[in-house]
């Protein structure tokens, strides 16, 4: 896959501002503050074409990105986050769960959790809703760079028994040191393919 050739297209508020569903489609979630927007600039090799922000609950939107011709990366606003009012959490969720559903092209689900903190609720409950919708989902813990390897290997241990996921089925992920972009890429090059 090609991701030089990413440009964004569009943020959706709206199910019927979604762009036609032409090609596959890879969406990303996660808690606020967690690196999904530094996973996703570090993925495509650009520094800043995903605005990367310390407030937590700045994106508000399904951010669509374009690869070439081949397909979409979705950034999905990130859940956790109580300063943004609850009409708005209740109004992104309404918008994320009936787009994850419904969306033709849906290939997967990266889910991204912060590798130091225990295993959340929410991303358990994301998670198990994804399998009961047998929607796929690819566990990436990211800030792997701000623990020592011990320190790495117990969390990700943690994580993997909160979350009920096994070792091979999910990625350990550094924007800063680029750990786990190859093997983000093989596995979305998978997901894609099938």
């Amino acid at each position: 896959m090609d991701f030089s050739k990413v440009e964004f297209l569009l943020s959706v508020h709206r199910l019927n501002q979604l762009p036609p569903a032409e090609l596959p489609e890879i969406a990303f979630a996660g808690r606020s503050n967690v690196g999904k927007s530094s996973l996703i600039n570090t993925l495509i090799g650009r520094k800043s074409l995903v605005k990367v922000s310390g407030r937590p609950g700045k994106t508000q939107g399904l951010n669509y990105f374009r690869v070439g011709d081949e397909f979409f990366l979705v950034d999905l606003p990130g859940y956790g986050f109580a300063k943004v009012p609850k009409v708005m959490q209740n109004a992104w969720q309404s918008l994320i769960s009936t787009y994850l559903e419904s969306r033709e092209g849906m290939k997967c689900v990266v889910v991204i959790m912060d590798i130091r903190h225990e295993p959340k609720d929410q991303d358990t409950q994301l998670i198990q809703w994804l399998n009961e919708k047998a929607i796929p989902c690819l566990p990436v813990y990211t800030k792997t760079d701000k623990l020592s390897g011990n320190e790495r290997e117990k969390n990700a241990r943690l994580l993997d028994a909160g979350h009920r996921i096994r070792k091979e089925d999910r990625i350990l992920f550094s924007a800063k040191t680029g750990q786990g972009r190859p093997e983000l890429i093989a596995a979305l090059t998978e997901f894609i393919a099938r």
